[in-house]
């Protein structure tokens, strides 16, 4: 049993209230490490170290060069330790070890793209309509930032956070899941050794109410960053909102995965199981609505089923499975409980539709990958996230059918199109409501690539150049060359 201890001003340190909570491993349902429980007085003592290395340490002296140079050692380092801090993700949250060593050897270049692009923040002048002036903007850090991240990515989602606050000059304080907190501490230890001044990164856990709410509502927080469910992102908005503080909040999903009846048939049976089975469906960026034109509809599925029917349940730290338990008990009921009204609303189970059950499921929370035909859209099953290995099918007639379905929900985080006509495909990625539309293609993501979410699916924007804005505020500078002068109760 490992017990971890908080990061806070570059010390390990015990949590104010001597409580810790445990973690279990998805696979096994045993307890495997305690994390620390923390309160209020551990989120003000995070924060104040926080605003300290922002207003007063050596972070606040450092170049914007020398910050990107702190950046790029901090990936040298997460690269040399990517198979130990995956390995970590595995045992808390249940996803596969194929997918948390292909993240973990894929963050450091977000560090390593944002501190390159540290010191390429740059002001402008202005060509002022007024005599006698001179003007200029600069680009200045928000403040202390809240990151707030999810169960699913934890180090991943918080790299999308960190890396561009950094570069920005912001200092964190992270919140992670209660559920998978183990590699957010276990990345804290990292900072000291890649040089990074105390209070730079701070890192909390525990519960949303202990812990959550503090660190949003904290005075000293200027911006908070939030990724997970759309209800309590919209609780953590109106917190913010209240306050007047900076947010972004990356939300669900219920994205339009739609094929059309000249697409490659093959590629697009492996981007649909793509899209929703390989990270069971834990993702919010799930192709969870498969919209199949009716023409192609039933070979599309045979074809879909004869593929999704091989997919191995299993132990997640075997390279061989390909679909591993579900991460949390609540979210284990919460997936049985979709499944359930699906049923109960009309639409069919052809795969699945039950626990995973055998001795390779072992004592974990496993669901079986399943599919249900005869979906309508205005079903729940079509319209509320489950966030499981639940794909639901629907039929479309043509291209204003496909956009009519893809787009009446309240989300729109992503979308994908397969077809092999060009002209269809711009079209679509024209006129579907989503941050980020693939073609072709499912879950492609990258450092370089803005993604957000449109209506419920979120507010801002993570990663490339977009994603630095979100921490800084930008200032005008007007400077009185010495030639203007008059009344001072006048507006010059």
């Amino acid at each position: 049993m490992k017990r971890y201890q908080l990061r806070i001003a570059g010390q390990a340190c015990e949590p104010q209230g001597g409580a810790w909570f445990e973690t279990q491993n998805p696979y096994t349902g045993a307890t495997w490490a305690e994390i620390p429980r923390c309160d209020a007085r551990d989120v003000d003592r995070a924060v104040q170290a926080a605003h300290q290395a922002l207003t007063q340490g050596p972070w606040a002296q450092m170049t914007a060069t020398q910050r990107g140079a702190l950046m790029r050692k901090l990936g040298d380092l997460i690269a040399r330790d990517a198979k130990r801090l995956a390995e970590t993700e595995v045992r808390d949250n249940g996803k596969l070890i194929a997918e948390m060593h292909g993240q973990l050897n894929y963050v450091p270049q977000w560090f390593y793209y944002y501190g390159g692009l540290a010191d390429k923040v740059q002001g402008a002048t202005l060509p002022l309509d007024k005599q006698g002036y001179f003007a200029y903007t600069r680009h200045e850090p928000v403040g202390v930032v809240a990151a707030i991240t999810p169960w699913n990515s934890p180090l991943l989602l918080l790299a999308w956070k960190l890396a561009p606050a950094l570069a920005a000059g912001c200092t964190v304080v992270a919140k992670p899941s209660e559920f998978t907190s183990a590699s957010t501490l276990e990345f804290a230890e990292l900072f000291e050794e890649a040089g990074f001044p105390p209070g730079v990164f701070n890192v909390v856990t525990g519960f949303g109410a202990e812990v959550g709410s503090p660190l949003v509502e904290h005075p000293l927080v200027s911006k908070v960053s939030f990724t997970g469910s759309d209800a309590t992102g919209r609780r953590i908005n109106e917190q913010a909102g209240r306050l007047l503080k900076h947010a972004s909040m990356e939300l669900g999903g219920k994205s339009p995965n739609v094929v059309f009846d000249d697409a490659d048939i093959e590629q697009a049976v492996y981007g649909a199981i793509s899209g929703i089975f390989a990270a069971t469906g834990q993702t919010c960026i799930a192709g969870s609505r498969l919209l199949v034109q009716e023409g192609i509809h039933d070979a599309f599925v045979e074809r879909l089923l004869a593929v999704a029917r091989t997919a191995r349940m299993g132990d997640p730290m075997s390279p061989d499975t390909q679909v591993g338990p579900v991460t949390t008990p609540p979210q284990y009921k919460k997936v049985l409980d979709y499944i359930d009204i699906a049923r109960a609303e009309g639409a069919t189970a052809v795969l699945g539709g039950a626990k995973g059950e055998g001795a390779e499921c072992g004592q974990g929370w496993f669901v079986q990958p399943t599919i249900f035909t005869g979906v309508r859209n205005d079903m729940r099953i079509a319209q509320e996230e489950v966030f499981g290995p639940v794909l639901s099918i629907i039929r479309f007639k043509d291209e204003a059918d496909a956009l009519r379905i893809a787009n009446d929900v309240r989300f729109g985080l992503a979308a994908a199109v397969w077809t092999r006509d060009i002209g269809r495909a711009i079209r679509m990625s024209e006129r579907l409501q989503a941050g980020t539309v693939w073609v072709n293609t499912y879950r492609a993501v990258s450092f370089m690539a803005p993604f957000g979410g449109y209506k419920d699916s979120g507010l801002g924007r993570e990663n490339g150049i977009d994603a630095i804005r979100e921490y800084l505020q930008t200032k005008s500078v007007w400077i009185n060359s010495g030639a203007v002068a008059g009344n001072p109760f006048v507006m010059r």
